[in-house]
């Protein structure tokens, strides 16, 4: 059987992985991912929103691979199938049917296990190679960067995520995921194997909510955790009193700043253009490394 699970200690692990996370799009997450990764010495910067990934629109890369993904789906020989329905009964995701005596495969939920053809008593099943989207990777000045998106039309981007991170297994440096929004199957995949968690809010009813969102997440899958706090302004602030109530670290505040929105909305990296947005993301950086350090002490 193709798919295997496997346990990877702290040695095999070149490099910490910080996952970068927001309950929605428009938070900052990418602000905040491109911009650690451009003040870390030799950082390696992940996007693993492969849905519609954007951090290649600020760090503009120079691409020098390219690689398709593809999962395994099952081909049915007619002639051997006698129509005992053992795939059927095996599948929990009824992706096979036997419909006008004969085995037909619904590919858009087939989750590519390779049971069919594990159970089948005629061999009858055997498996090609479906192109589902493709990764690529390349450099930005000294930043390493791997990106990743799916054909139009696929189900779940996850198989293209898990590539992505097989990648990235033995790069050397600092690896930031820049993991999508929300809580779903692909966050999961990006921070399974993650060091620490950086969650990234916005000071509003909405972006409390959405760090709520998260916050349940990190906690449910046992990862460490702090916060990041974008567009901060005068008056309340539900995303830092929320942090306050469920004794969140915060590691850093980026304030509203008519000229960093500037720099971002023009795809630009706001730490290469500007001396004082550069010393802000190294004190930023310099935090969050310091808690990863404390986490992988406490955990040894």
């Amino acid at each position: 059987m193709r798919i295997s699970i496997r346990v990877f200690t702290d040695m095999e692990k070149s490099s910490p992985r910080i996952a970068i996370l927001s309950g929605k799009g428009g938070t900052g997450k990418t602000l905040v991912s491109v911009n650690l990764s451009a003040v870390s010495d030799g950082a390696v910067y992940v996007d693993c929103d492969v849905e519609e990934p954007n951090g290649h629109i600020f760090l503009k890369p120079e691409w020098t691979e390219k690689k398709t993904v593809a999962t395994k789906l099952p081909l049915v020989d007619k002639g051997l199938c006698t129509g005992c329905r053992k795939c059927i009964d095996f599948c929990r995701f009824n992706a096979l049917a036997y419909i006008a005596k004969r085995i037909v495969v619904f590919e858009n939920i087939c989750h590519s296990c390779g049971g069919c053809s594990l159970v089948c008593p005629e061999n009858a099943i055997s498996e090609y190679d479906n192109p589902i989207g493709e990764i690529k990777s390349g450099w930005s000045d000294k930043t390493r960067v791997y990106s990743g998106i799916t054909d139009i039309g696929v189900e779940s981007g996850v198989p293209v995520i898990r590539q992505l991170l097989e990648e990235v297994r033995d790069e050397s440096g600092t690896v930031i995921l820049d993991c999508p929004p929300g809580s779903s199957c692909s966050v999961m995949e990006s921070i399974k194997d993650a060091d620490y968690c950086l969650l990234v809010a916005e000071p509003s009813l909405f972006g409390a909510h959405n760090l709520r969102m998260v916050h349940q997440l990190v906690l449910s899958l046992g990862k460490p955790f702090g916060a990041v706090l974008n567009k901060c302004g005068e008056g309340e602030d539900p995303s830092e009193r929320y942090c306050q109530e469920n004794s969140i670290r915060i590691i850093g505040r980026i304030p509203f700043d008519m000229e960093l929105g500037r720099l971002n909305s023009n795809g630009m990296i706001a730490t290469r253009e500007n001396e004082r947005f550069e010393e802000m993301f190294k004190e930023i950086f310099n935090s969050l490394m310091s808690e990863v350090k404390c986490e992988t002490a406490s955990d040894s």
